[in-house]
């Protein structure tokens, strides 16, 4: 494919794993579409997607993804531990190759269109955001589904498409787009959560940690543990290492230490150099030396394939 566009959207159920395959069947069945990663989670009670094709195959698919979400989801009945907007929390499109971001903004408003003829309000945010309040989607998302009925009374907070009006079975809906972003999430062996919300208000940008560090706390009770969940929105000036030996510094200021982390989705390859260099000490390690890479070209090991999630997007 010359021009690749990728798609993560998350969708809220990740408990019933029927309709999670519902949700995902028509990515599996659609010629030009390759589906990387379908990843349920009951604690949050969501679902990443994230899969590439050509830009208007990725359109298409994505339409047909949010009308059946919008069919097989409740929001009236959801109970998860991740903040949410609706059925459809959010849907990034990420330019991968042979496309610039300007096109990618332009799939996203169509999509955005879309969804808001269904009756579902809309947001747009990062470089597809209407206006600056809108371009961080925890922002956004704040106050949650809960909130959406006096939200959207709120002229500051009329949808972008869509109706002004509360939609209780589909919630809301976001989308835009994005760089790829890198979601590290974590885990820390004690049930205290206190020490994982200290520890994610040091690493994120909004409370003075790093400046492309979105993070937060979240129980993770049937495995007696708690989580940092973070989304790495620009790994080049934040990289995957800086963030976690800070979380792992912090997390011993309180006697805890690290039980594991997990990388949602996959990653671009130029997102691990970084890695190497630092835990093998390799300080002039470069993705070209890599066997695969040096086989699909330069292009593809800087192809872009984030997950999204600290479930964020």
């Amino acid at each position: 494919m010359d021009r690749v566009l990728m798609c993560v959207p998350n969708v809220s159920e990740g408990r019933d794993l029927g309709v999670v395959e519902q949700i995902a069947a028509p990515l599996r069945e659609a010629p030009g579409i390759r589906l990387l990663e379908c990843t349920p989670d009951p604690h949050h009670n969501r679902t990443v997607l994230c899969y590439i094709g050509e830009p208007e195959r990725v359109l298409a698919v994505t339409q047909e993804l949010a009308t059946r979400a919008f069919a097989l989801i409740d929001m009236t009945r959801h109970r998860g531990a991740h903040p949410r907007l609706g059925a459809v929390d959010v849907v990034p499109f990420v330019p991968v190759r042979g496309m610039e971001m300007a096109e990618a903004v332009e799939i996203a408003r169509r999509f955005g269109r879309f969804v808001g003829s269904l009756g579902v309000p809309v947001y747009y945010y990062e470089e597809a955001a209407t206006r600056p309040e809108r371009r961080n989607l925890a922002d956004i998302r704040k106050g949650e589904y809960e909130a959406l009925p006096v939200k959207l009374q709120d002229p500051v907070w009329q949808p972008d498409e869509g109706p002004a009006a509360f939609n209780p079975k589909a919630g809301a809906l976001v989308t835009g787009a994005r760089f790829p972003l890198i979601a590290l999430n974590v885990n820390l062996r004690t049930t205290d959560l206190s020490v994982a919300e200290r520890i994610a208000r040091a690493v994120r940008h909004s409370s003075g940690g790093y400046r492309f560090v979105r993070a937060i706390a979240l129980p993770l009770e049937d495995r007696g543990l708690v989580q940092v969940s973070m989304n790495l929105t620009d790994y080049r000036r934040t990289p995957i290492p800086r963030v976690l030996e800070t979380v792992r510094c912090e997390a011993a200021r309180y006697g805890v230490a690290v039980a594991g982390s997990e990388i949602v989705g996959p990653v671009p390859v130029a997102a691990l150099e970084e890695v190497v260099r630092y835990y093998l000490q390799a300080h002039d390690f470069a993705v070209e030396q890599i066997i695969e890479c040096a086989l699909l070209g330069a292009d593809s090991a800087h192809a872009a394939a984030p997950g999204d999630a600290a479930r964020g997007g």
